[in-house]
């Protein structure tokens, strides 16, 4: 989002205006509507690093209950983070002056190289942050025969 002046078209009365990117994408709302699941979709961030032990996975949840989120390890190693975060109630004599916590559901998924036990993987939700590690497998190395040479 950002300003822009009223020579780029449009309907602005007022020199400058807020300017929407996305208010003509095929998807429900723009930047400034309410967020929906898209929104929610894309707000999804999760941090993914590798240490010689595991692959961890560390995502920002605030608000949402660890019984509100699943985490999966679906065939072909893929791992699947996703739930549900909840809308506010909404009382009758409320008015609300800007909503930027998004709402609804999300869904990420990672492909996990071929290195890890998937039967091991472990997730734990600590102050809104949801953690998964995932072990790794020892690297077989393969077995080096010396060949005696004759002659």
């Amino acid at each position: 989002m950002s300003l822009i002046p009223s020579f780029f078209g449009g309907r602005r009365n007022n020199t400058l205006d807020l300017w929407d990117p996305f208010q003509d994408f095929p998807f429900t709302g723009g930047a400034l509507s309410v967020p929906g699941e898209t929104a929610s979709f894309a707000n999804t961030r999760i941090d993914w690093k590798e240490t010689p032990e595991a692959h961890v996975f560390k995502a920002d949840l605030p608000g949402v209950k660890k019984e509100e989120v699943k985490v999966e390890v679906e065939e072909g190693r893929v791992l699947q983070i996703s739930g549900d975060r909840r809308v506010e109630k909404e009382e009758k004599n409320d008015k609300w002056h800007r909503v930027e916590r998004s709402s609804g559901k999300f869904m990420r998924r990672f492909r996990l190289p071929e290195n890890v036990k998937e039967n091991e993987v472990k997730a734990a939700m600590e102050n809104g942050v949801l953690t998964v590690t995932v072990p790794k497998a020892e690297v077989k190395k393969p077995d080096v025969k010396a060949i005696d040479i004759s002659g």
